[in-house]
């Protein structure tokens, strides 16, 4: 029977994105991305707080690191996965991180907590005539 390991999150960056490059020269950004979860329980509202740490590979790994930063918006699409390693000491650790295939950019927080867009790249030129494609 075949598998199927696919998550979509929209959240706000806990911190800052690293970028650096792998042994091989590709290009990698990693930061920690925060969701929420809100529920009633009675007449009591409840949020728990998930916080994601997502790892970017390959050509959206600069942008990301250049335009996105703590507190912004994205929205993420990717897989789980589940890495091991030993520490000094000799212990088996493990952690699950989200590999993103795709980060679209959603805002900024502002200090009101209100989302604003990242700013438009003024090279790009829309053509509001112009027919799309589906």
């Amino acid at each position: 029977m075949a598998t199927f390991n696919k998550i979509i999150l929209v959240g706000h960056l806990s911190r800052d994105p690293e970028v650096r490059s792998t042994a091989t020269g590709t290009a990698m950004a990693t930061f920690g991305l925060a969701t929420n979860h809100r529920y009633k329980s009675g007449e009591t509202w409840h949020e728990e707080v998930c916080f994601l740490d997502v790892v970017v590979f390959g050509r959206q790994a600069e942008p990301v690191g250049d335009h996105l930063h703590k507190g912004s918006q994205a929205l993420i699409e990717g897989r789980l996965r589940q890495r091991t390693w030993e520490t000094p000491d000799g212990q088996q650790r493990r952690k699950h991180e989200v590999v993103a295939d795709r980060v679209h950019f959603l805002g900024v927080r502002t200090q009101g907590g209100e989302a604003e867009m990242p700013p438009v790249d003024p090279n790009v030129l829309i053509d509001p005539d112009e027919d799309i494609p589906f």
